[in-house]
């Protein structure tokens, strides 16, 4: 693991990409799919912590990695874990400081994932009598 980085500073290496996906820059989220999909960092993808060793392999190849959590605490347990993995060995892996708290508090904005097909936005529980 490379430390941390602050959310400022990662908002400004998303900007200079210019709205174009970097492949040598991922952002990986490490909350379960739902939390994913509530609010997360823009061009971040989610690989949820437990499944993390599973699929480090999606990662090789990236120059820059930076794991993403609520406050910055389990990232840097999977920061660590990244920068271990023989085929990241050559990136920068890096933690978000703060987490999505961090960010929301810096830098304000979270992206939503699109609802599915189908899916009209209620919850899955009973609706409410008020």
């Amino acid at each position: 693991m490379d430390g941390e980085i602050d959310p400022e500073e990662l908002s400004a290496l998303l900007d200079e990409r210019d709205g174009s996906p970097d492949e040598s820059l991922r952002i990986v989220d490490i909350r379960d799919q739902r939390a994913f999909d509530r609010g997360h960092l823009p061009d971040s993808e989610c690989i949820p912590f437990p499944e993390l060793t599973s699929r480090i392999a999606e990662l090789e190849g990236a120059d820059r990695i930076v794991t993403v959590c609520p406050h910055g605490v389990a990232s840097q347990q999977a920061a660590q874990l990244i920068g271990s993995y023989e085929g990241t060995q050559d990136a920068r892996v890096e933690s978000l400081r703060g987490g999505i708290e961090g960010w929301q508090e810096a830098v304000g904005e979270l992206t939503e994932s699109p609802a599915p097909e189908g899916d009209d936005g209620a919850d899955e529980g009973p609706e409410s009598p008020f």
